[in-house]
Parts: structure tokens; sequence; C-alpha cells
């Protein structure tokens, strides 16, 4: 678009970025009068973008009551790849642009992935704990060998979304010499590619990396974990609305699954009582929506949300 002069960019949710330990020259010489937020709830989002131009979003939610209150907004700038935040029907409507972030953490959620893997099939939590908490000093043998170890090599590993992220972690599993299944995607079969139902029944362990829409929307429900080999491991580092939760926790109570590590759940921060937060649940592993966020990756992340700026308001 034309050149205008200052407009108003508003940083809803900056504090998202843990900024400290970036560089943000790029962000702070954008030709804008640039105000950052560290958390921004509902009500202050519709006072922050009354008089904005650009505002910027990772996860405060944009809908369209606050569109509809804010009549200078021309860009949505969003540091993340998801737009579950944005109603982009009522965007599209007033034509404000959207123009999110895709890449930028691929290697680093790779690398998560397979360190929930590991910690799944290696029982790390198991035996950090044994180490130290007396029962290897109380061994008659010089190791321990209660948690049975999976080997990754030969095992079969079935991936649901089949992106840059999807890819990458194939690669990987290859590596480890593992077997890959790639489930088609919802808009129809592609060449080298197996049905959903046929990579859940033969897959040892199933990781997701699809977008959360309403067609994928629980995903992973009860149904379909009762298809899974009775044993299985299941990873989500994607979007925890993938799996339907409750039907998760009667899966591992039951053993259907013999684990699951996730990355992500429905709700975040989740409540206290979230039914995934329960200490009784077996094989259950959960890290806080990290996956993404080394300083590699949240760095790519600030400097490519600063080019989609650059490039909006560019001449």
């Amino acid at each position: 678009m034309p050149a205008l002069n200052r407009l108003n960019a508003v940083f809803l949710d900056y504090a998202s970025l843990r900024p400290a330990d970036l560089d943000i020259s790029a962000l702070e010489s954008l030709p804008v009068h640039l105000l950052r937020h560290d958390h921004s709830s509902g009500a202050e989002t519709l006072a922050r973008l009354r008089d904005a131009d650009i505002a910027i979003s990772n996860k405060v939610v944009i809908d369209a009551a606050v569109i509809a209150a804010c009549p200078r907004l021309k860009l949505i700038a969003v540091p993340a790849t998801g737009l579950n935040n944005i109603d982009l029907h009522a965007a599209h409507a007033r034509h404000i642009t959207v123009a999110n972030v895709s890449g930028y953490g691929t290697r680093a959620v790779a690398q998560h992935t397979f360190a929930l893997m590991l910690a799944l099939c290696n029982h790390l939590r198991d035996y950090t704990r044994d180490a130290v908490n007396g029962r290897w000093s109380a061994s008659p043998d010089f190791c321990l060998m209660d948690y049975p170890i999976r080997d990754l090599a030969n095992s079969t590993l079935g991936i649901i979304g089949y992106g840059e992220l999807g890819r990458a972690v194939a690669s990987i599993a290859e590596a480890f010499g593992m077997h890959v299944l790639i489930a088609e995607s919802s808009t129809g079969p592609a060449d080298g590619r197996s049905s959903l139902d046929s990579v859940l029944q033969q897959s040892d362990i199933v990781s997701l990396h699809c977008l959360l829409s309403p067609r994928t929307e629980k995903l992973i429900n009860a149904g379909r974990l009762a298809q899974m080999k009775r044993g299985a491991l299941l990873i989500n580092t994607a979007r925890g609305g993938l799996i339907d939760e409750t039907a998760l926790v009667a899966a591992l109570r039951s053993g259907q699954l013999g684990g699951a590590a996730l990355d992500v759940l429905s709700v975040e921060p989740p409540p206290a009582n979230h039914p995934l937060l329960a200490t009784d649940i077996p094989h259950l592993l959960i890290t806080p929506h990290c996956a993404w966020s080394s300083r590699g990756a949240r760095q790519r992340l600030l400097d490519a949300t600063v080019e989609n700026i650059r490039h909006f308001i560019a001449p």
C-alpha cells in the first residue's frame, strides 16, 4: 500500500516472544509509532487498537467485535503460523491484510518432537527419578531395567500433516531407521500417502503436525484412538484442539495407548483442573507449548514479522 505518515502500530502481547534475549533493532527501526504491551486482556485489546493502523498479535484474540470497533485497522501482523485467534472473515470483509509467519520454528519443533518421543521410548523421567531416589543404589545389579525401552529403529512412525514440519520430522525419523507412513490430507489422496485409518492402524508412533481448523478439530477422537495399535504412542506438537482430550485420558488409563507426549493443550494456559493435568494419568508427558521457543526460532519469527510489516507499508 502507499506509504503513510507515522502509522500507529500496537504489539498486543510482546512478552509472548520473550524479547529480552533477542535483537529487536529491526522492530525498533520500523517507520511507525509503536506501542508495546506485554499482555492484553479482551477489554484492553479494544481500547489499545481503537486508533491503531497495525495490530501485532501472537495469541491475543482479534475477533469481529474488535475489528468492527477499530476503523483505522489496516494490517494484522501475526508473529506465529496459526491464525485461529483472528476472525479472518471479518478481516477480509473490511479489506484488512492478515500476515502470518511460517517456517521459523521448523528445526526447533522437529527437535522437540523427538525429545518427547525419546523421553517416552526411553522412560527418561522414570529412570532419572530412580537414579537419585535410592532405587539404583539399592539394586543388586549394576543397572536398572524396570521400564521397557523401545527401539526407534525399524518401528513405524505415522505422520499426520505433511507440511514443512512433517517433512522435517520424517527426515529425522529416517535417520533413526524408522519406517515412515504419511497420512493423506483432508483435501484428497496423494502419491505415496496412506489413508488416515491405515496410518493409525499400522503405526507404532503417531505424530501430529497439521493445522487446527473446523475440519481437524478433535481429529484424534475416541474412535480413532481405538484404531491405533494397542500400546502405540501419540505425539502432539501442533495444536491441542486436534485431540479429544477426555478420550485421550481414557485411552491412557485403559492401556489402549502406551503413552502420549504433548506440547500443546486445547486451552493455554490450561486451568488447574484441566483433565490432562491430573497427576495419576499413566505414561503422559506434557511440556508447556515451548517446542517453538528456541532463541534462534524466536529471532527468525520477530524478523519475519517485521519484514511483513515493512512489505505492507513500503511505497
